[in-house]
């Protein structure tokens, strides 16, 4: 369990600007958060010798075009599509190559154009659609469930029918998140929330409101991934990749709910957190309370409850109760998403999160900045994980 934890780090971290309706192209994007990952690390381009491309089909560009374009000449190459599922996959995957000897220094690249792409979200050019059978995050298009939101409702839906639940807790992320965002002056969404914002916000799919959905941007960010002892030679400080679970899946599992509240083929009743879903904290050898702060991928508010209650973080059905009183917010005790998440920083597929991690456990968050931050967590609502330490 324990064969990789430490071996590898980030050593650097760069991205480019985040907005609607960018001008610049998936490829200037990219090469704008390449350059300044190159300046972060103290590296240059002529060290990076792998590629963790997290923006292929459908909407993004392969590898082949981006080494070209970046001027690489890479022996190792791992490519998944433009999502948040494979963030941790490509991190854990950039871990295990350096851990292996077959790259020195892996760029994983994420680019998200979904302003100019959003034909391609829903609409009639949604392949990925097409490819889960019409409904791009598992949801059931005979009913007309097409849309990502409507798994995350219906999950949601049932999670209140279960447990007396309010729609009071998803403003409460959603405030506690812009509220974050309000001290990055990178985010996208600068305009605060309140909560009687967040209950008059129009109905998207009952019971989300807008303000329950993620933001819809363009920007890119490129993460530096190499062995621990060359980090240590490198310009910052390296966080360290201590601990890592993959995504889970099977008939119990469902993308936008943990076990028990999907919307499928699962089993009913209440799903108590699973000794597997502590994997990562079992191989950083550390307990969930020593954990200074939880990142995940909201792209819409149940996604953080949920995630609270996968990973222990309190029981089931109590996640709800749990966020009030500014226990997710900073100074909290469990910050969540310091930079504003998916919600109000940039929808970057989740890497602007892990971008917020490394400044985190560097120390270089400014008025965001967890106060002796020493272990951060990302975990997701379908079970992957990765523990990070300075």
């Amino acid at each position: 369990m324990t064969v990789i934890s430490d071996r590898a780090a980030i050593a650097g971290i760069g991205a480019s600007r985040f907005g609607r309706h960018l001008p610049e192209s998936q490829l200037a994007l990219g090469a704008a958060a390449f350059r300044a990952a190159l300046e972060d690390a103290g590296l240059d381009r002529s060290e990076v010798d792998g590629l963790a491309v997290n923006l292929g089909w459908p909407l993004g560009l392969d590898y082949d075009r981006i080494a070209e374009a970046f001027g690489l000449d890479v022996r190792y190459v791992n490519q998944t599509w433009t999502h948040g599922r494979f963030v941790t996959m490509a991190l854990q995957q950039a871990a295990l190559a350096v851990g292996a000897g077959l790259a020195e220094v892996v760029a994983c690249v994420a680019v998200a154009s979904f302003t100019r792409e959003r034909d391609l979200l829903g609409g009639p050019g949604d392949f990925e659609g097409m490819r889960e059978e019409g409904g791009t995050h598992a949801e059931n298009p005979p009913y007309g469930l097409t849309a990502p939101a409507a798994g995350a409702a219906l999950a949601y839906r049932r999670y209140m029918s279960l447990y007396g639940a309010t729609t009071d807790a998803l403003g409460e992320v959603a405030v506690t998140l812009r509220s974050h965002a309000l001290r990055n002056p990178n985010a996208v969404m600068r305009k605060p929330m309140t909560r009687d914002d967040h209950r008059a916000s129009r109905e998207v799919v009952a019971p989300l409101r807008l303000f329950d959905c993620c933001i819809v941007s363009d920007g890119a960010v490129v993460v530096l991934v190499t062995s621990a002892e060359r980090a240590r030679d490198l310009r910052k400080p390296p966080v360290f990749i201590s601990g890592m679970q993959g995504i889970r899946a099977g008939r119990d599992e469902f993308i936008f709910a943990p076990p028990g509240l999907g919307i499928n083929q699962q089993r009913p009743g209440r799903v108590t957190p699973r000794p597997e879903d502590g994997d990562a904290l079992r191989m950083a050898g550390i307990e969930r309370g020593d954990v200074d702060g939880l990142y995940t991928y909201d792209a819409f508010t149940p996604l953080v409850l949920f995630v609270l209650e996968r990973f222990g973080f309190c029981a089931p059905g109590e996640a709800h109760a749990w966020v009030r009183g500014g226990r997710i917010a900073l100074g909290g005790a469990l910050p969540v998403n310091t930079s504003g998440g998916l919600m109000s920083e940039a929808h970057v597929s989740g890497w602007n999160s892990i971008a917020e991690i490394v400044r985190q456990l560097r120390g270089e968050a400014g008025e965001r900045q967890i106060a002796g931050a020493r272990y951060l967590q990302w975990a997701t609502v379908w079970g992957d994980s990765i523990v990070f330490r300075r």
